[in-house]
């Protein structure tokens, strides 16, 4: 969810939110990396119920995910531990500008919030494994960490969906913009769908002017509505 000049120097806080489980809390921002009314439950809700299952309605062997940014790594997480229940396969990206460090690994609660004690060492192999590389966490997830600034992606008709996790438009409104909107139509295929937390009008009506078809959909716990975008 990183991408400022200043990020890499701002104090960081472990939070913990309002379904137990930890988030990054930045002071000087008044922003977390995920809700604070529950990072596991807007995950959910966002990211895999609005996102991954309305894509796997599309009955593909293999689905490309793009994420924007990697930080906790919560999202590529419970996204593989979801190819652990399903026959789909993953091929998942993520981005981020400013990783969060091992000390701060170690303080996140994820693996025991979501139940997934044997998979302790995947979660922690996302961390550590090596940047720009693809290796394969598991023989259904195939995992990307690329440390790259969102404007400069710069794929094309490669992913089935895109998970949109930037800090918010008041903190970070760059990363807002039509001119992002439009790499993220870019790296779509048709069909593909970008969701995020954002219900803005602003970040709406950026999404249509590049050409997306914009849904709004309710939103997770702390949020009356989010975003559904997709490539037609």
């Amino acid at each position: 969810m990183r991408n400022s000049v200043t990020l890499e120097f701002m104090k960081r806080e472990i939070l913990i939110t309002s379904d137990g489980s930890t988030t990054i809390h930045l002071p000087e921002w008044n922003e977390q990396y995920h809700s604070k009314h529950g990072a596991i439950q807007e995950a959910y809700h966002v990211f895999i119920r609005t996102g991954f299952d309305k894509v796997l309605e599309q009955k593909k062997e293999t689905v490309s995910i793009l994420e924007i940014g990697f930080g906790t790594g919560l999202n590529a997480f419970i996204t593989f531990l979801e190819t652990l229940e399903t026959a789909v396969n993953v091929n998942y990206v993520g981005v981020e500008a400013y990783p969060i460090v091992a000390e701060e690994v170690e303080k996140l609660n994820y693996v025991s919030e979501l139940k997934a004690v044997k998979q302790q060492a995947d979660f922690d192999k996302m961390h550590s494994l090596s940047w720009e590389d693809s290796h394969c966490i598991s023989d259904r997830f195939k995992f990307t960490k690329r440390k790259q600034f969102f404007e400069d992606i710069s794929d094309e008709n490669h992913f089935d969906l895109i998970y949109f996790d930037a800090f918010g438009a008041q903190n970070q409104p760059k990363l807002w913009t039509v001119a992002i909107f439009q790499k993220m139509y870019m790296a779509l295929k048709k069909e593909g769908v970008l969701v995020t937390y954002s219900a803005k009008g602003s970040v709406r009506r950026a999404m249509q002017e590049v050409g997306f078809v914009v849904e709004r959909l309710p939103g997770p716990p702390g949020k009356r509505e989010m975003l559904r975008a997709t490539k037609k």
